[in-house]
């Protein structure tokens, strides 16, 4: 007769037989680290023999391993059978690689993901249980490690949602996220999902449960993950394999000097207690260092620690001798030597003397030791202070990104040193009367601007960071390295920076006559704007991003195209402005997976449902701004229940163009210029990207409806 247990029994069942049976369960840069003539990085992964790519650079076949050096990866990584490997120990024996996180949102089933490392490494690696661990997401589930072998759970835990709130972030203890330990010499299993009857109703937001084993110190739980945890099944998480050489215990390999993987100078460790084969490890004695499985024909192998060599010399006086693995401490003629420590302090001294004598010896040299504290005293707390400063300025540059711009510096090629000055916090604080807020002639998201005069007179507008915030400081840092690359006369010019204030400082040439935003919606008389001022703003604002993408060194994407970032001049011509969110692409990229940034109303639908940021995406943005120059109307209105780009297309595919115009495009702009310009913001704001035009096109465009305009104007 069939019966039915509860999933909620079975999981509580399942812990509690965890508990009982998992007592049964098996539980220096300098020199070479790879053979002569092998190579000994792929990528950033450095390659340790026993590993080696290539014949004749590895041990044996199963640490053979390739390097997937093709033109087409960012970043070349070895691999071991089937699995890249992103970091290989010899020290501890491990090595690290991804394994796919398992993923179910049924709810109303159990599900078995099997894992398995047996095909990829020939058996003869296993996933270490010292530095792994077991870990669920989800609300009322419970995940469990089963033996393949032997069908029954080693390893689980029980995940609930009954209270979830954000102090539990970081805490893996059974509130939304739980982990568990994984038995020895496992080198596959079966990962089950399992869910409780009840549902309550704080887990409704999400029914998805994630299970996966990973390298314990990369990863750390946030509430957050419950609601939006982007695993499907194909996301992968770093696992450490422990990995061994032979397959027999130290003292049978040993006797056969022959196969013997261990070099000179160095133990042999046996590998865990009851994994099969058993296998060893070698490392270097005490006070030697190198690679223990190299021998000393090919180099690199375990060589003696000249300590008395080092920077702090271990014996305070006397003589340092170097000996095999340690050293010694020797004193001059008449003294001896009051301690010999390998370890610790060695200093020598001459017989003791008399108390009456180390009474006078010690009451002068404090007479001496106390004239000198009162003569130097005010100099070194003068040396004090100074350094303070320093460290305090020296903090500051770090903080705000100093080293991230000696980063791009280098990335560059060395163009942010040539194109931008570093100013001093004097001068800046100088400039702009200690940042009164009089100076203010502007604000936005990431920080705000003030107004001032450098000593030579030059007016320049100051960029100071809102907060304190490694978001901000790395924007700032980015706009440098992006506008140092760019000389475009519509593109505002970054003049310098500063770091080593409490926030970071970007000095730009000034723009007196405000955003285009102010000029269309917020002055107090009607726009001075004509038509032929608009046609050529927006053909000046296109030429600059058509730069931007297809004349500058490396493809430049602005992600933030909008009426406020764009400037006029005292000649009232556009300077495009504002490049904290900007990226640089590779030439034969064609998109950006980024986070999800920009204005709305501005914002691409595309990329705001893929994430994905080409091109096109700062094409639909600049074809808002079009659509703003012919009708005088916000990106986003109160008063209109849609945005401004659906509300023009709608009209226009209505015959309603001539309604929503703004009075002096209507009245100065000729009907067919206008349906011209009408049509090519339709174009830009298509809703699939391949269907809009390139900025060049309709930078092209606009630059001809420009000259026919000063042609009739002669």
């Amino acid at each position: 007769m069939a019966f039915h247990v509860s999933v909620k029994f079975q999981c509580f069942v399942l812990l509690i037989w965890l508990q009982l049976v998992s007592s049964e369960i098996p539980t220096n840069a300098s020199r070479p680290i790879a053979k002569p003539g092998c190579v000994d990085k792929c990528g950033n992964v450095s390659i340790p023999y026993p590993f080696g790519i290539g014949d004749g650079c590895f041990l044996e076949e199963w640490f053979e391993l390739r390097c997937n050096n093709s033109i087409l990866v960012d970043h070349p990584k070895p691999i071991n059978g089937g699995l890249y490997v992103s970091e290989i120990s010899l020290v501890g024996g491990y090595m690290i690689t991804d394994v796919s996180i398992s993923t179910d949102c049924s709810r109303n089933k159990i599900r078995n993901f099997n894992y398995s490392i047996t095909d990829s490494f020939s058996g003869k690696f296993t996933f270490s249980s010292s530095k792994n661990k077991l870990t669920a997401i989800g609300c009322n589930s419970c995940a469990y490690l089963g033996l393949n072998s032997r069908f029954f759970p080693a390893a689980g835990c029980m995940s609930m949602c009954n209270t979830v709130v954000n102090s539990n972030n970081g805490s893996c203890a059974g509130s939304g996220c739980c982990h568990a330990s994984i038995p020895t010499g496992l080198k596959e299993f079966t990962l089950t999902i399992g869910y409780l009857n009840e549902m309550h109703p704080e887990s409704s937001f999400n029914p998805c449960t994630y299970a996966f084993l990973h390298e314990e110190s990369s990863f750390k739980f946030s509430t957050s993950y419950l609601k939006s945890f982007k695993a499907n099944g194909t996301e992968s998480v770093p696992v450490a394999i422990d990995w061994k050489v032979g397959t027999e215990t130290c003292g049978e390999a040993q006797r056969i000097l022959k196969t013997y993987a261990c070099g000179p100078n160095t133990d042999c460790i046996d590998s865990v207690e009851g994994i099969d084969p058993p296998g060893y490890l070698c490392q270097c004695e005490g006070g030697h260092e190198g690679n223990p499985y190299l021998n000393s024909t090919t180099g690199g192998h375990c060589q003696d620690i000249d300590e008395c060599e080092a920077s702090s010399n271990p014996c305070v006086t006397g003589i340092c001798i170097n000996t095999k693995g340690g050293f010694e401490c020797r004193c001059p003629e008449g003294e001896v030597l009051l301690a010999n420590l390998n370890d610790g302090i060695s200093y020598c001294s001459r017989p003791p003397l008399s108390k009456v004598l180390v009474a006078a010896i010690v009451s002068t040299a404090a007479s001496i030791l106390i004239i000198l504290i009162l003569c130097v005293g005010y100099w070194l707390y003068k040396r004090i202070q100074k350094r303070k400063q320093i460290k305090l300025k020296q903090g500051h540059f770090k903080r705000n990104g100093g080293l991230l711009l000696k980063q791009k510096i280098t990335s560059n090629d060395g163009k942010v040193e040539s194109t931008a000055k570093i100013f001093v916090a004097e001068e800046l604080e100088k400039t702009t009367d200690n940042f009164n807020p009089s100076r203010i002639i502007g604000k936005g998201g990431f920080g705000t601007v003030f107004k001032g005069m450098l000593s030579n007179g030059e007016i320049v507008a100051i960029k100071k960071s809102t907060l304190v915030d490694e978001t901000q400081v790395g924007q700032f840092i980015n706009e440098v390295a992006i506008l140092s690359q760019i000389n475009h006369r519509h593109i505002v010019k970054l003049l310098g920076c500063c770091l080593e204030t409490q926030v970071p400082l970007l000095v730009y040439e000034f723009v007196p006559h405000g955003t285009l935003s102010y000029h269309l919606h917020e002055g107090d008389n009607e726009s001075l704007l004509s038509w032929k001022d608009r046609v050529r703003i927006a053909s000046e604002i296109a030429g600059a991003l058509a730069y931007l993408h297809s004349q500058a060194s490396m493809p430049i994407f602005h992600r933030d195209i909008k009426s406020t970032n764009i400037l006029l001049d005292e000649k009232y011509k556009a300077k495009v402005s504002d490049f904290g969110i900007s990226r640089s692409a590779h030439i034969d990229s064609t998109h950006l997976t980024t986070r999800v940034q920009g204005t709305f109303g501005y914002l691409d639908p595309e990329y705001f449902h893929s994430s994905q940021f080409t091109d096109k995406s700062d094409v639909y943005s600049f074809g808002v701004v079009l659509v703003e120059l012919l009708t005088g109307e916000k990106a986003i209105s109160k008063i209109r229940e849609e945005g401004l780009a659906l509300y023009f297309i709608k009209s226009l595919k209505e015959n309603r163009l001539s309604e929503i115009l703004d009075a002096r495009v209507l009245n100065e702009g000729n009907t067919d210029d206008v349906l011209i310009v009408g049509k090519l913001a339709e174009k830009c704001l298509k809703y699939v990207g391949k269907k809009r035009p390139t900025m060049r096109e309709v930078s092209h465009s606009l630059e001809g409806l420009h000259e026919k305009f000063s042609k009739d104007s002669v």
